[in-house]
């Protein structure tokens, strides 16, 4: 049986003619070739990485209300500020906000010493004596026991264990209260003391209300702003990356270009029993491998019907980096088609369809047309 490869001698004929002359050339070329791939890879995970982002960003702008879209405030915007800029912005912002907070958790203090300093005040100054009191169906009744001093050391807190909201105090000092109604008759003392004060708690309460509610809007829209404005700045980022990545590709498609066009400007001539026997080898290939190949005839002539049911293939008709790709795609396909013939048996042969037996015969009568070299 012949054999069909194509040695690195052979390699560096196709673009020198010369197995010797051509050395440091074709290890240029190779370089070249290491250089776009490393490039192409690269390029690969930047492609994945703003494709990602797209596809996220198209996503919550369906659910986006109409008039909102980011996209029209991207266009009202002269300049994007950085993303960087942005989280640095938000931070401030953020820092702003817990003063204010702090401020509200102030004025609150005032409320609750009002109410620590009422004479009723004081079953509620500290945790319930459980123990003490012999109330041993205390903590089947009350889920969550608070108290004033509690209350007092969490807003004193400085580990960051405190509250971060005054809607926090204001609903474990209703806690308080609500607990001793909970426990106690309605007709005792402690019940009636509760719920005076829990009443009196409510009226101040109201008084701060508009204020808190004020700080609680100014931060939702601070934060639905920050919101936005971050993801304009992602967008103009990832707007940067793929007009880079355009640009990238650009450069890698001319390079492709000129190592293709130096290739073809030396590739000699294939002899014709080169041919006869790459006409051979492509009868040998498996049904998906004969596919890829007549594609790679088909990238070069393009009135060439690859997907027909019945193909002719002209060898003689073909230029020379065709068939030079062809010969190096036959050589890879045959050889893990020797590697997997052991698992799979002998029997490749039997299973060629319908389509590679016409191409056979196609390649029968293209050895006929062969010319003599002259």
């Amino acid at each position: 049986m012949e054999t069909f490869g194509a040695s690195i001698s052979e390699v560096r004929n196709v673009a020198t003619g010369n197995s010797n002359d051509g050395t440091v050339e074709m290890e240029g070329f190779k370089q070249r070739v290491d250089d776009i791939i490393s490039k192409v890879d690269k390029l690969e995970q930047k492609v994945h990485d703003v494709d990602n982002f797209y596809s996220s960003m198209n996503k919550k702008q369906t659910n986006m209300p109409k008039g909102n879209s980011a996209t029209k405030d991207k266009d009202k915007e002269k300049h994007v500020p950085s993303i960087k800029k942005q989280q640095q912005d938000a931070s401030r912002r953020e820092v702003a906000a817990s003063k204010r907070m702090q401020d509200l958790m102030r004025q609150f203090g005032t409320i609750l010493r009002q109410i620590t300093q009422h004479k009723w005040a004081w079953p509620f100054m500290q945790p319930v004596d459980v123990e003490g009191l012999g109330l041993h169906d205390y903590y089947e009744v009350i889920d969550k026991p608070m108290d004033f001093s509690t209350i007092k050391n969490q807003m004193e807190a400085k580990d960051g264990t405190g509250y971060k909201h005054i809607r926090e105090i204001c609903a474990d000092v209703r806690l308080v209260f609500k607990n001793a109604m909970k426990y106690n008759d309605e007709r005792s003392d402690v019940h009636v003391m509760a719920k005076t004060l829990l009443a009196r708690f409510e009226e101040k309460w109201l008084q701060l209300l508009p204020k808190v509610t004020e700080e609680e809007t100014r931060r939702e829209e601070e934060e639905a702003e920050a919101q936005l404005a971050l993801q304009v700045a992602q967008e103009a980022a990832q707007a940067k990356m793929a007009r880079d990545l355009s640009n990238e590709l650009y450069e890698v498609d001319v390079i492709l270009e000129e190592l293709r066009e130096t290739v073809l400007k030396r590739c000699r001539k294939m002899s014709t029993e080169e041919k006869r026997k790459l006409g051979d080898a492509l009868t040998r290939l498996s049904p998906e491998d004969l596919s890829k190949a007549l594609e790679i005839v088909a990238q070069n002539n393009p009135s060439f019907q690859a997907t027909a049911e019945e193909v002719d293939l002209d060898m003689d008709a073909q230029s020379e980096s065709t068939l030079w790709r062809l010969k190096y795609f036959v050589k890879e396909a045959l050889e893990v088609q020797g590697k997997n013939s052991g698992s799979i048996g002998g029997n490749e042969n039997q299973n060629n369809n319908k389509r590679k037996r016409e191409f056979c015969d196609a390649i029968a009568k293209t050895k006929k047309k062969t010319k003599k070299p002259t």
